[in-house]
Order: structure tokens, then sequence, then C-alpha cells
């Protein structure tokens, strides 16, 4: 499956369509260049890897009581230190991300993700290395 977005539920936008149909092209395109026996060399590439769901703050109660900042709004994939700004109260007052290390939060205040407690997900960034990759013909 592909999922490119971010966009509101319950609607068609050509800008996501275009990407969706660009990264299915490139993977038909791959299995065409596989299936005809083209060596692909080694590669590094970066990737975000899930560590964890982030719920929204919360009273006794359940119920939300901060919003996402306005800094971290629309922000995915961009690194979140500590200290930075990641939750607003209803009262004002500004709730900073506390980790040890830099993270990637993904899926921010994505509307879908409120009846399931996440605000958002935090991911780090990582480095994976793929071996030079061919066809084997028996």
């Amino acid at each position: 499956g592909v999922e490119v977005g971010p966009q509101p539920q319950g609607v068609a936008r050509a800008d996501v369509l275009d990407k969706m149909r660009k990264i299915v092209k490139h993977g038909l395109d791959f299995v065409q260049l596989f299936n005809e026996g083209k060596e692909f060399p080694p590669c590094t590439i970066e990737v975000f890897k899930i560590m964890e769901k982030v719920d929204y703050p919360r009273n006794k109660n359940g119920e939300i009581i901060a919003i996402i900042h306005p800094q971290l709004q629309d922000q995915d994939w961009q690194p979140l230190k500590n200290g930075d700004p990641q939750f607003l109260t209803l009262d004002g007052e500004v709730i900073p991300y506390q980790g040890d290390s830099t993270v990637y939060p993904t899926f921010i205040n994505e509307a879908a993700y409120y009846e399931k407690k996440q605000a958002f997900v935090k991911t780090e960034k990582i480095k994976l290395t793929a071996k030079h990759l061919r066809l084997s013909v028996s």
C-alpha cells in the first residue's frame, strides 16, 4: 500500500494524487528494471522509525487540556528538541518537549487520531544500508 498525505478526511487533492501516482510509477519502474536483470549498487538511506505515540495532555476525567503548540503544527518530519514547544494549554501555558534526544514527530494533530488518543507519533531518524541487489537467474 501507498499512503501519501496529509490531506483532510473526505477530500481529494490533486497534488497528493499526483505524488501517489509518481511513487507508484517509480515502484513499477524498479520492478521492471529488476526483472530485466539490472544490478542496483549498495546504498544508504535515511528513514524514520516509529518510537511511540504521544497523547494530548489530559485531566483526571480524560479530557484534553492542551492543544498542539502553533510552532509544532504542520512540522511533520522536522526535528523536535528538548525544550521546544510541544503543547499549549487552554490557559496559555507552554508544555515543552522533554526528551533525551531529538525526535521527528509525524501525524501531528491528525483528526483521524483524536479518538485513538494520539496527538502525534515520535520517530527517530536512522540510516539503513542495503547491499547490492540483482535478480539471480537459476
